[in-house]
């Protein structure tokens, strides 16, 4: 095999040379082409051609191409080996007004936007799912600035769903076809067909024996993998629904799951656990690729979140800190402190990106307000009150828009907007 691929690479640089040198003939480049010709001993002889002109013209265009067709946002976002400041025009955070207000019977515990940023989902402890209309509740809160064609906009709230026994955990949006999936605390994950107007209960359900902490979908949509009270992530085929866990029991976690998330170049998967610990696993083979134990002190960590070229991953930990890792050194660039003055916070709630990256948003628990910085410089920026009685449990920003939703223990989520006509 190795004699093989050593005469490949012979035979690609002798095919190489003779490119050149062919294009220097073909350029006018004639004593040149001759020089080399007589060093790499060319036989037969080259004719001018522009072959490799062409050759290299059309592999730039391929792979235009394939950035361009593989994530249309991985080329925006923080990128601290290229720039350090940034200048973006995305507003700071503080800035936003509340825009709408839903209420639960009982405490509402996750949230969820859509992938084009149009829907909103909230779960609650009272085992109910509620799916509102972004431009209906932005009807609602200024009414006169909708277009005349647009008066009828309805009541923002287009599907109520109630097919879990238990508190929903988690929520979130299939990422190409109109599906919700939700894990609860009733030991399932159930995906709803939000496109049907008439929809209640899921249909599909995915059954487990341990009350369902989190979830993330694969970037395709193909698959979906699960946190529960148990140590063990599992990986599910969304189609077949079949169900794969890691074959090493000693690249698990030691405790349950907390938090998970699939990077949105699909190559990897991150968790995070009651156990302290960060670990990543490579996108295809289901294997743990990196452990950063006690990522906050050995606090349980509350959430993960890739950037979108998969550089780095934000973290947040019940240690009231939010940190930044550059995934390729395994290191901890960016602490962001200022949190959580008074010690370290009870409830679990998460650090976010906004959709530029150029903000990270995390409520503090004790004064019920939103801590946000700068992303690249970790300098803080203007406190926000949240407008919550009770500790704000779940955050999540849109991924498209100056927008995001809070979900709290007084029962209530709130949808945040910045109106301007720049975002």
């Amino acid at each position: 095999m190795d004699l093989l691929y050593t005469g490949n690479m012979l035979k690609n640089r002798e095919l190489l040379y003779r490119l050149i040198i062919s294009q220097l003939f073909y350029d006018g480049y004639h004593n040149l082409a001759v020089e080399l010709s007589t060093m790499v001993r060319a036989d037969p002889p080259c004719p001018p051609s522009d072959r490799l002109l062409n050759v290299m013209v059309q592999g730039l265009q391929e792979d235009a191409q394939k950035r361009e067709n593989s994530y249309d946002e991985v080329a925006c976002g923080i990128d601290l080996e290229f720039e350090t400041e940034g200048s973006s025009l995305a507003p700071e955070p503080a800035s936003y007004e509340t825009a709408y207000v839903t209420s639960h019977k009982q405490a509402c515990r996750a949230g969820a936007f859509s992938h084009d940023g149009q829907l909103v989902a909230t779960g609650s402890v009272d085992a109910s799912i509620k799916i509102l209309d972004v431009d209906r509740m932005l009807a609602k809160s200024a009414p006169e600035e909708l277009d005349p064609g647009r008066e009828q906009q309805g009541h923002p709230v287009i599907r109520t769903l109630y097919d879990h026994t238990d508190e929903v955990a988690f929520l979130e949006f299939h990422p190409k076809e109109q599906i919700l999936a939700s894990g609860s605390r009733d030991c399932s994950v159930k995906l709803f067909d939000i496109s049907k107007a008439s929809v209640k209960k899921a249909h599909k359900i995915l059954t487990d024996c341990e009350p369902v902490r989190c979830l993330s979908f694969h970037p395709s949509g193909d698959f979906l993998v699960v946190g529960t009270d148990h140590q063990v992530l599992r990986v599910y085929d969304v189609a077949t629904s079949q169900c794969f866990v890691s074959a090493i029991p000693s690249q698990q976690h030691r405790a349950g799951v907390s938090c998970v998330k699939y990077a949105q170049t699909a190559k990897m998967y991150a968790s995070g656990s009651l156990d302290g610990a960060i670990k990543l696993w490579d996108g295809v083979s289901g294997r743990c690729v990196n452990t950063f134990p006690a990522a906050h002190d050995g606090a349980e960590v509350c959430s993960v979140a890739f950037s979108k070229n998969g550089k780095y991953l934000l973290s947040s930990g019940k240690d009231s800190l939010v940190k930044l890792w550059e995934l390729s050194t395994s290191r901890c660039l960016i602490a962001y402190t200022g949190a959580g003055t008074t010690g370290k916070q009870e409830h679990s709630t998460q650090a976010v990106f906004n959709h530029t990256e150029d903000y990270v948003l995390f409520p503090d628990e004790a004064t019920t307000s939103l801590c946000s910085w700068n992303s690249r410089n970790a300098s803080r920026l203007h406190l926000m009150s949240l407008g919550h009685n009770g500790p704000v449990r779940f955050i999540i920003h849109s991924p498209t828009h100056p927008a995001f939703l809070t979900c709290s223990d007084d029962y209530r989520a709130r949808f945040w907007f910045r109106r301007s006509n720049t975002h």
